[in-house]
């Protein structure tokens, strides 16, 4: 979906259609979640401070986050994937990979299939998406960023070489800023820098994870879309646009946060005892901190509340550039919080 809270109230608030806004916290203390197109046109962009969204778009407007109404625009464009493909694995409330090898309404190319579903989008929820087609799981996610908002990509098979060849490295599965960094110091600035290499040297030059990334500049990515995958655990995180040393900046992206992760939970209907706070300082050293609760935690003010006695347990050790909030381990059929933290948690360096 093309900045899918920000579009969902424009749609539902007409006074908003054309202005930049953005969905959060607001600039004293919140971040931004999802910014229009308008917004992204002065630099706005997720997981930004609030402060300096403000500061790029002075007439940037702040918008409260409405997470039920998301999840049920979300329910009608799953009920929209599944009329057109049986394999549909959701990444995010508005996001999924469908398999259209064998589609149920029968054959038809891939092309057709992404149209008609993005046409039934726009027709039953007033909202548009982008869909990118090609033959595997990267190249799909790939394409359908690439003609964003309302795009329709297609990377056929005798494209991919040139398509990845000209890819920088920070758009390939699985990089972060830390791995890019380390990638463009040992000379890998883009996808014909890897292609350049046989398996046997990207792995000599790039370690373990050299083989992935030689294997994705050459277009292949084996992994299924499945539907039915057992969940072990379910996070969110956001990198910040300036490393945050304050701990009230912290908590207040911490709220962020933990009223995504609840939406997530109540959508897809997991449920853990352990939660884990990630902090990924400005070193790139990551620090992860967890407790076990009698029950689990299911609303925001919850998993807030969790994760403000993680983030307070200790000192910080530096300026923070990431912080996220999970659950996982245990998994439990039902209940509410109660905070019976577990006396000695884990905590990980």
């Amino acid at each position: 979906m093309d900045a899918f809270y920000a579009a969902v109230e424009q749609r539902d608030q007409p006074a908003l259609r054309g202005l930049p806004i953005a969905v959060g916290g607001g600039q004293t203390r919140g971040v931004v979640m999802t910014a229009s197109y308008e917004a992204r046109r002065f630099g706005v962009r997720s997981a930004m401070p609030g402060a300096r969204a403000a500061r790029l778009c002075p007439e940037l407007v702040f918008v409260r986050p409405r997470f039920e109404v998301y999840k049920a625009v979300s329910r009608q464009i799953r009920a929209i994937f599944r009329q057109h493909a049986t394999l549909v694995e959701p990444l995010s409330l508005d996001e999924a990979y469908l398999d259209v090898t064998e589609p149920p309404n029968g054959p038809l190319p891939a092309v057709a299939i992404a149209r008609a579903i993005k046409d039934q989008i726009r027709d039953e929820t007033g909202l548009t998406a982008s869909a990118g087609v090609s033959c595997n799981k990267f190249l799909a996610k790939l394409a359908s960023d690439m003609e964003k908002p309302d795009g329709l990509c297609l990377i056929r098979p005798a494209q991919v070489l040139d398509v990845l060849a000209e890819l920088p490295i920070e758009r390939f599965f699985g990089v972060g800023p830390a791995t890019a960094s380390r990638l463009r110091a040992a000379g890998i600035r883009r996808g014909a820098d890897l292609q350049a290499l046989d398996e046997a040297a990207a792995v000599h030059r790039l370690g373990r994870s050299g083989a992935h990334y030689w294997r994705l500049a050459q277009g292949r990515d084996d992994r299924p879309v499945v539907p039915d995958r057992s969940r072990k655990s379910l996070s969110v995180e956001t990198t910040f646009d300036q490393d945050i040393a304050g701990v009230t900046e912290l908590t207040a992206a911490l709220e962020e946060l933990a009223r995504d992760l609840a939406a997530r939970l109540a959508q897809s209907g997991y449920q853990a005892l352990t939660v884990h706070l990630k902090i990924k300082y400005l070193d790139f050293r990551i620090s992860t901190r967890q407790t076990t609760l009698r029950e689990a935690p299911r609303s925001a003010e919850s998993l807030a509340a969790v994760g403000r006695h993680l983030l307070l347990r200790a000192p910080l050790a530096a300026p923070v550039r990431l912080l996220g909030i999970g659950v996982g381990g245990a998994t439990t059929e039902a209940g509410q919080l109660t905070l019976g933290l577990d006396p000695q948690p884990a905590d990980q360096g």
